[in-house]
C-alpha cells in the first residue's frame, strides 16, 4: 500500500529478505509454498541458557508444538542438550508458515545458534525432519529451487528422495541428505 494506492509485489522474497543480515548466527534462509508461488524468507533462531528450571519456548510464525517435536529431534537425535536452554524462534517478515518443508531450516537455526556458529551463506534449506530424524521430501522441489536460483543462491540442502524427481536442469548447486545430523554438519560445516 502507497500513497497512491495499491502496487504490485513482484518479487516478495526478495521483500523478505531484503534486511537479512548475513553472518548472524541462528538465521537460516529456507523457501515456502504460499498458495502456488514459492517464497524465501528468514527463519531465526535465538538459544540461550535458562536460569529457571523450565526454559522457555517462544515462537512467532511458527507452530509451538511442531517446535516441541523439532526440538525433542534436535536433543535425541542430534546430541543436542537443548532441555537446559531457552528457545525463541521468529519467521522474520511477520509470516505465519505451517508447512513442513521449514523444518530442516528450524533446525537448523537452532543448531546455529546452540552451536554460536552461523550457517553457511548463501545456502537454502529444505526439507521436512521426521521423529528419527530422517529428512523426508517435499513438495514443489522445482519451484523452490528455481525461486532460489532467481534470486542468486549458489546451494540449495535437499532431502535425498527428492533428488530423482528433479526434472530441470539447474545452475545451482544440489546438496543432498538423508538425516538431521549430515544436514547439520553440510550447513554449519
Amino acid at each position: 500500500m502507497h500513497e497512491d494506492g495499491l502496487t504490485e509485489v513482484k518479487n516478495p522474497s526478495q521483500i523478505f529478505l531484503s534486511e537479512r543480515n548475513k553472518d548472524v548466527t541462528g538465521a537460516v534462509v529456507t523457501a515456502s509454498i504460499e498458495g502456488s508461488r514459492p517464497v524465501l524468507l528468514e527463519v531465526q533462531a535465538l538459544v540461550t541458557p535458562t536460569n529457571f528450571g523450565n526454559p522457555q519456548r517462544v515462537t512467532t510464525g511458527f507452530d509451538y508444538r511442531r517446535l516441541s517435536i523439532l526440538l525433542a529431534v534436535l536433543e535425541k537425535r542430534a546430541g543436542m542438550r537443548l532441555s537446559s536452554h531457552n528457545v525463541f524462534l521468529n519467521i522474520a517478515g511477520g509470516l505465519k508458515i505451517d508447512e513442513p518443508a521449514i523444518d530442516l531450516a528450524v533446525c537448523a537455526a537452532v543448531a546455529s545458534s546452540l552451536k554460536n556458529q552461523p550457517a553457511k551463506n548463501n545456502y537454502v534449506v529444505l526439507g521436512e525432519v521426521g521423529l528419527g530424524g530422517e529428512i523426508r521430501s517435499v513438495g514443489h522441489i522445482e519451484k523452490r529451487i528455481q525461486e532460489a536460483e532467481k534470486l542468486g543462491f549458489k546451494n540449495v540442502i535437499i532431502p535425498q528422495n527428492n533428488v530423482k524427481s528433479i526434472k530441470s536442469k539447474n545452475s545451482i548447486n544440489l546438496i543432498s541428505v538423508e538425516n538431521i545430523v549430515e544436514a547439520i554438519e553440510k550447513i554449519l560445516g
